[in-house]
């Protein structure tokens, strides 16, 4: 027999799927979410919690991110849980990176409409009373956001069910789709949509056709740490590594220096995949991380050299000492053929899946658009 019938099954509770669900929800469709864990325990809790816009490049990923600054900021006050809206600091350590931010600034940002601020001089020193002044420029992103990922995604989790009626069923495998009907573990769900959102998953479900997309899986080493001097950090801290990372400078031409400058001075970041992001804990802790290696498989294996360059890296961006609280392996899918693919698998099923780290940033307003899509 059916579990239920439902308009929308939305398998997986991530970012994506939450946001799918909330989608849907919202235009008044019954909505069902199913995922294999008792919580949800992927992408989506083991990251950053940082809401980019900054970072994204020009065009869709920048429109995308935008549409999911507000989405945030309606959930967090609907859903109860700690929002930072004051922004990001991307500091400059060489003069490299200072020349980037400013050719980005000068034409790239006014062009595409990114609402930033180059701080240098007093400004750059009166930031957290001089804990950045070793750095040469800080760019403050006006339109990023952070959240602590592992209070908030439960809390929507929460908020989707209590105010929306969407209904969860955790520690629930799907273990096959096709058009109109899910087979779970806990019986039968037929479903006018089913969408799929299995993050770094590509086996389980549609595996033939997520082959095709050629997608890995990235892992990432990933640290909570406490300073031996706490400043009050209050916003995202990256520093010009990232402009090497995020499309939004990656293509300038004053990006080159700073890779040469990576070659030549410190391999072992390119060798890893390391750049730089901190992001402060609503207890005064800090996530700092992060590394990236890809293959079909996320191996289990941390280096602590690894760890090592992070920390160091940390504590010379911030200025202090700093203790580790908790390690652990962040995840994601990855090199697909673009950040994401949307993918009609069957007449009424679509895979959603992210072959980026930016999922909390475009996440929001990629299920708007594709519930949109659906409905017609």
């Amino acid at each position: 027999m059916p579990l239920h019938d439902t308009d929308i099954a939305i398998v997986g509770a991530g970012i994506l799927g939450l946001s799918h669900a909330y989608a849907a929800a919202r235009r008044g469709l019954k909505v069902s979410v199913f995922e294999r864990s008792a919580t949800p325990l992927g992408a989506s809790v083991r990251n950053f919690g940082q809401a980019l816009v900054t970072g994204q490049p020009p065009g869709p990923m920048f429109a995308l991110a935008r549409d999911s600054r507000a989405l945030w900021s309606a959930w967090a006050e609907a859903a109860g849980f700690h929002i930072r809206r004051n922004g990001s600091l991307l500091l400059a350590r060489t003069r490299a990176e200072e020349e980037l931010l400013e050719a980005f600034c000068e034409v790239r940002a006014p062009e595409h409409g990114y609402r930033v601020e180059l701080l240098r001089g007093d400004a750059l020193h009166d930031l957290y009373r001089g804990q950045f002044s070793h750095h040469r420029a800080a760019l403050l992103g006006l339109d990023d956001q952070q959240v602590y990922s592992r209070e908030a995604i439960p809390a929507l989790v929460d908020y989707l069910r209590r105010e929306h009626g969407v209904q969860f069923h955790f520690s629930t495998l799907v273990r096959d789709i096709e058009p109109g009907l899910i087979h779970s573990t806990a019986g039968r769900c037929r479903a006018e949509q089913i969408v799929l959102c299995s993050g770094h998953d590509y086996q389980t479900l549609l595996a033939e056709q997520i082959a095709a997309l050629h997608p890995q899986v990235c892992r990432l080493q990933m640290l909570r740490v406490r300073p031996e001097r706490d400043f009050g950090l209050d916003q995202a801290v990256l520093t010009g590594l990232s402009c090497v990372h995020y499309g939004a400078f990656s293509d300038l031409p004053e990006a080159e220096a700073i890779r040469e400058q990576i070659r030549e001075q410190q391999p072992e970041l390119e060798e890893h995949g390391i750049h730089l992001l901190v992001s402060p804990t609503p207890r005064g802790e800090l996530i700092i991380g992060d590394s990236h290696h890809y293959g079909a498989d996320a191996s289990p294996f941390n280096a602590e050299a690894v760890d090592e360059i992070l920390l160091g890296l940390a504590e010379q961006t911030l200025g202090t000492r700093l203790a580790v609280v908790e390690r652990w392996q962040g995840v994601y899918g990855a090199r697909g053929p673009g950040p994401f693919s949307v993918l009609k698998a069957a007449p009424g099923v679509t895979a959603v899946l992210m072959h980026s780290g930016v999922g909390m940033s475009v996440g929001p307003a990629l299920g708007e658009r594709t519930v949109a899509g659906l409905l017609g």
